[in-house]
């Protein structure tokens, strides 16, 4: 095995045979008795256009990709392992009075003319209609052994519901790829998704045994079986334990790249949004069923050119939240601060520790009731741009950050409630439950303090800026206006600046 992790591309060369895996010097030599397969993937895109004033990402980049690589090898596949159709500020629009909610991506995949998905949690983030929508528009194959669609007491795979048919998604999915002697090679694509987001729409079955099972039914139909998951890396390397001639699973959920090996298993998994993708490389040999595989991180980066059809339908769709967001806002594209140290906004981050993109969205909320309250508090969930902000920072930039809104509410509650929170979202790190605070902090004895020198007592009130979200209960099960400790709520009207989380950020802004 050989790998380079100080590159900024990542390679990764072994083989698979029935004896196991081997090392080798170099890659299999094209013959008319070798079969070489591309597999492009992707992972965790929630942003069709660049990032970062077009620094990297960008689907039309990624279809440029794919697209030059078919044309040396007609074998060559896009997969994309789940996540997908929301979170976005695109897909919290709505046009004619109905809320995107991954139409935009759906699209944008057609165009791309991707071949395989794979269900994310977050696709159950949409109710059952609107899933059944996006399932009806898409011209792409879904995967998942273990996600099974309840309807009516009945459990079946979910079904895209096209013009002249009705196509369900798999347990898994066979490729065949031909090389210019017209030899063929089947190659089966298992997919499993982890069950984190229950809804009575949703059936979960265990992901081990499901994936397994499905293993098996590809095996007995193609040369070689990969995996295209969503699920977390420490479950793809169980996947990976219980299925030991699998060589290759291309994972999402995490939002980093990584290439992990797992007995004879390579897991990858490419930067969320599209920042890089992977490409592998596998090459079977037909007269002695090996499988060679390389696989080769790419960083999309404004030095990517695109791909024009693709690139049509990402401004369509563009143009839109900008015209949305001037409802809203005069100029979406106002620059209001310059980030000179960047604002982290990933993902792990936001749900795990104290951010200065936390604190400034607090402190800004704070800022809101002309700083009347001992301090703010808002779930790390709500943050989902799961990138940094640097340099220029535009009004757009903010709704990205928060493409939910929501207000910012006032509201007094005893000191004991207010510990108790404090706690609870101190407890939730890695979770979106996390808080991101302004003016509270533990002092060396481990108590909740406001500001420098002022410890909360059980008994007292406090006036604290809740981000709405919050007092719904969801996040912390016992924050709700039924609690009796819950003393009083304010909740701002239209024309208050804490009417919209965003609009309080963005005003907090203009004044640095």
């Amino acid at each position: 095995m050989k790998k380079i992790f100080c590159l900024p591309v990542l390679l990764s060369f072994f083989i698979m045979s029935c004896a196991g895996v081997k090392p080798v010097a170099n890659k299999t030599k094209q013959s008319d008795e070798t079969v070489t397969i591309k597999i492009v993937q992707i992972n965790d895109v929630y942003e069709i256009a660049p990032l970062n004033a077009g620094e990297y990402g960008g689907l039309a980049r990624v279809a440029h990709v794919r697209d030059s690589i078919k044309q040396q090898n007609p074998n060559t596949y896009l997969f994309l392992a789940g996540d997908f159709l929301n979170p976005s500020l695109i897909g919290t629009i709505k046009v004619d009075g109905e809320r995107i909610y991954g139409q935009h991506i759906v699209d944008v995949l057609n165009a791309m003319e991707i071949d395989l998905v794979t269900f994310g949690n977050h696709e159950f983030d949409l109710d059952e209609d609107d899933l059944q929508k996006r399932l009806n528009e898409s011209r792409f194959e879904w995967t998942s052994a273990n996600v099974r669609h309840l309807s009516n007491g009945n459990r079946d795979f979910f079904k895209s519901k096209r013009a002249n048919a009705v196509v369900p998604a798999t347990d898994y999915s066979i490729f065949t790829a031909t090389n210019s002697a017209n030899k063929q090679v089947k190659f089966g694509v298992v997919g499993v998704t982890l069950p984190s987001n229950p809804k009575d729409y949703v059936y979960y079955g265990d992901m081990y045994n499901e994936a397994e099972r499905a293993y098996k039914l590809a095996s007995n139909e193609a040369n070689f079986v990969v995996g295209l998951t969503h699920v977390a890396v420490d479950e793809d390397r169980e996947i990976a334990r219980r299925l030991k001639d699998i060589p290759l699973i291309m994972g999402g959920h995490e939002h980093f790249n990584m290439l992990k090996k797992e007995g004879n298993t390579i897991i990858a998994k490419a930067d969320a949004n599209a920042k890089s993708l992977y490409v592998h490389t596998l090459t079977y040999n037909l007269n002695t069923n090996d499988l060679f595989l390389d696989s080769e991180l790419v960083m999309i980066t404004s030095k990517t050119a695109s791909s024009p059809k693709v690139a049509k339908v990402v401004s369509k769709w563009t143009n839109i939240v900008d015209e949305k967001l001037k409802e809203i806002v005069d100029d979406p594209t106002q620059v209001i601060f310059t980030a000179n140290t960047p604002l982290d906004g990933t993902d792990t981050a936001s749900r795990s520790k104290q951010t200065n993109l936390g604190h400034l969205i607090a402190r800004s909320m704070a800022y809101s009731f002309n700083d009347n309250v001992a301090g703010a508090l808002v779930n790390g969930g709500s943050i989902r741009i799961d990138d940094e902000l640097a340099g220029d920072i535009t009004v757009v930039d903010i709704f990205r950050v928060l493409p939910f809104g929501g207000a910012v509410l006032k509201v007094d509650l005893k000191g004991s409630l207010l510990k108790q929170v404090l706690n609870y979202g101190a407890a939730q790190a890695g979770e979106g439950a996390y808080l991101q605070r302004y003016n509270f902090t533990k002092n060396s004895n481990g108590d909740w303090q406001i500001g420098e020198d002022e410890t909360i007592t059980d008994d007292k009130t406090y006036t604290v800026a809740f981000s709405d979200f919050l007092l719904k209960g969801l996040d912390i099960p016992f924050l709700t206006p039924e609690n009796k400790d819950v003393i009083k709520i304010h909740t701002p009207t239209e024309g208050e600046i804490a009417a919209d989380i965003r609009t309080a950020i963005i005003e907090y802004l203009k004044t640095k």
